[in-house]
């Protein structure tokens, strides 16, 4: 090799650790790539961020490499690498020595241009298999059929979503776009995606048209359209060849299961059908008010009886009673409910990847089997891979588990696809708050606003970011100031103004608001139902009225003990009961009470709701003289996520028995002093 200078040249990029830097580059530059791919679309940065990101580090590649060959990293910083004379184990590299920058430069652009022929389809293709279906049109004469044409979409969309190799946006995201002028290239920007499904439904009688057309988002160049006329009882084979084309239009790949999936039919009843997409869309929207709930419920119990053998329905009214036993009504009859619309739709169709996540919410929201309800949600995961339900019930299991970094992280993959649902962006709100990540909150709440506007508990939300990061209670005024005091359907905003005026120690105004309030309970963030007399005695204990308060405190209890009853084993029942024993006087009974509920719901098994519950048992024992236990818990809750925070602390009047403690003024400052 004596002489030859090819090889001189590899052999001085090994002397001057060209090599290592390269791959460390590569490394690094792989590393971006991966992580700009998945965050970009999340944050909704245009699809042109990437590209320019994979073309910097592309073209930084043969510079890196030619400032290796020149420089090195010496004792005092970068140097110039010395020369060396030829040697027997290093011969003499390519002369001029000017030549060897340019053979390098050259080498370098020639792998940059080589990776970018590989890369750049993965990320083309990441944006061009990706779609969003809008909101079908209704060309039909009677309105009636609004439902159906919405059922239309929503079934064409729930097919395509289980295309694993498509990107396919949610329902919720797209139904903004409802009734409003369509720019294709301003929704494939927000919604992240390389194509748009727009379509229209005319139904005369048992006759169906629909009419669709798939357009690209990034050029509006209409990419394939089609017309589907058909008998009524036909429209699930339109449905079924409509995904079926648009998944061959963008070049998703199908797997066998995926292609059975699509082709199969969720019931031979038409009338069952349109029953169930009302009550699909009902439950779907973003505030789930109660009687929306309701009647929606009513609705799949009618298509069930219809046809008994349609599992979806079952599956899907499973779901329903699941998130109303945790949300609405912690009761062993809506448990039961739940249990047994699961367990059919298992039997009628195992399957099918909407039973599992109807048996794993089951074990989630009832049955508090957080192992089970992964696997199944696991399960479902595979079926349903652009649902973002799955993905929203793993995060909050997680939470649930202490894991919030986890939690967080999954339900950013559920923003992926969908982008615009604003009970996804509360909960992960929601997160932040828990962990104190104020900054991060205020983002992500302001999103969810920006999305739903007019959604009460998303703006609540935000406001608790001032007053939990600087004891600011201004936008809290500002938003109640805003709301009619007559209009509460759920209570949430009688709460809301009771806390507000409890903070500013207001009672005698908390008394008149309460009496003039339609909500006779309210829900707080637990699922224990909090009537109206409970709030009326806790106002009424800080005015020292103890004849009123006792009153209400009475008839709170009769209602308490009722719901405890109700669901023996529903730990915030248990609390609110001890907190009312404790207003009476019957400490050994509260006591007793906060810690049953302990024993059902410890914060080693609860990492969300059970610091909320810990809170509420040191407000127990405070009642009852016990300021060792209150303090002690207190001083752990600050640490702990999702616990109390220092403005609640400051300005909750309930703590006023420890105000002149020596302990409780440390651990206020303490806390306050690692959130600066």
């Amino acid at each position: 090799m004596d002489g030859n200078p090819i090889y001189g040249f590899f052999c001085e990029l090994r002397r001057r650790k060209v090599y290592r830097v390269a791959a460390g580059y590569a490394v690094i530059a792989w590393l971006l790539i991966q992580v700009t791919a998945t965050t970009f679309p999340a944050l909704q940065f245009p699809p042109w961020a990437l590209r320019a990101v994979i073309v910097c580090l592309l073209a930084g590649f043969p510079i890196v490499l030619v400032l290796a060959w020149a420089f090195d990293v010496g004792p005092h910083g970068f140097e110039k690498t010395p020369a060396l004379p030829a040697s027997e184990d290093c011969p003499p590299a390519l002369l001029p020595k000017r030549r060897n920058v340019y053979v390098l430069a050259a080498i370098g652009l020639f792998v940059a241009l080589l990776a970018a022929l590989l890369l750049w389809p993965r990320s083309g293709g990441r944006t061009a298999k990706s779609i969003a279906v809008l909101p079908f049109e209704n060309f039909s004469d009677d309105k009636e059929n609004e439902h159906f044409a919405d059922g239309m979409q929503d079934d064409v969309l729930t097919m395509l979503a289980k295309i694993g190799d498509l990107k396919v946006i949610s329902r919720t995201s797209v139904m903004a776009y409802k009734g409003q002028p369509h720019n294709i290239k301003e929704i494939g920007r927000a919604l992240g995606v390389g194509a748009i499904l727009e379509g229209s439904v005319r139904r005369e009688g048992r006759r169906v048209r629909v009419n669709v057309q798939l357009i690209e988002a990034a050029t509006d160049h209409h990419l394939w359209a089609e017309i589907y006329e058909r008998d009524l009882t036909d429209i699930f084979a339109i449905q079924s060849a409509l995904s079926q084309e648009i998944a061959s239009q963008l070049k998703a790949k199908l797997s066998a299961g995926e292609k059975a999936q699509i082709g199969a039919k969720p019931t031979e009843n038409s009338e069952a059908y349109l029953l169930s997409v009302q009550a699909h869309e009902l439950f779907s929207r973003p505030d789930r008010r109660h009687d929306d709930v309701a009647a929606a419920e009513a609705l799949y119990e009618r298509a069930i009886g219809i046809d008994p053998s349609f599992a979806l329905a079952h599956a899907r009214l499973s779901q329903l009673e699941s998130w109303s036993y945790y949300a609405i009504e912690s009761v062993p009859a809506r448990a039961e409910k739940a249990r047994n619309a699961a367990v059919e739709a298992q039997r009628l169709q195992p399957d099918l990847a909407e039973t599992h996540l109807a048996l794993g919410l089951v074990a989630y929201y009832i049955e508090h089997d957080y192992r089970h309800a992964l696997a199944e949600l696991d399960v479902a995961r595979a079926g349903l891979p652009n649902d973002s339900t799955v993905y929203r019930a793993i995060a909050a299991i997680q939470r649930r588990q202490g894991k919030w970094d986890d939690s967080t992280a999954s339900y950013k993959k559920a923003a992926l696809v969908d982008p615009k649902d604003s009970i996804l962006l509360e909960n992960m709100g929601w997160n932040y708050l828990a962990t104190r990540d104020y900054p991060a909150a205020a983002e992500v709440l302001d999103r969810a606003i920006a999305v739903a506007p007019d959604t009460f508990t998303v703006r609540e939300l935000r406001t608790r970011v001032d007053f939990y990061a600087r004891g600011d209670l201004r936008p809290l005024e500002q938003l109640l100031a805003s709301l009619p005091e007559n209009v509460d359907p759920n209570g949430t905003i009688t709460l809301t103004r009771f806390n507000l005026l409890m903070y500013e120690r207001k009672f005698d105004e908390t008394i008149a608001m309460l009496r003039r309030s339609p909500a006779e309970r309210s829900r707080g963030e637990t699922s224990a139902p909090i009537s109206k007399e409970f709030l009326l005695a806790t106002a009424y204990r800080q005015l020292n009225d103890d004849q009123n308060a006792r009153a209400n405190y009475e008839l709170a209890r009769i209602k308490a003990e009722a719901a405890v009853q109700q669901s023996p084993e529903d730990a915030p029942r248990h609390v609110l009961l001890g907190l009312i024993y404790a207003g009476l006087g019957r400490c050994e009974d509260a006591k007793r009470t906060a810690d049953r509920a302990a024993e059902l719901l410890p914060e080693s098994r609860d990492a969300f709701d059970g610091p909320l519950l810990a809170v509420s048992r040191a407000r127990i024992y405070l009642m009852c003289g016990d300021r060792e236990i209150a303090l002690a818990t207190l001083e752990q809750s600050l640490r702990t996520p999702a616990g109390i925070t220092v403005s609640e602390l400051r300005f909750d009047p309930v703590w006023d028995p420890l105000r002149n403690e020596a302990r409780f003024e440390k651990l206020i400052s303490n806390a306050e002093s690692k959130t600066r």
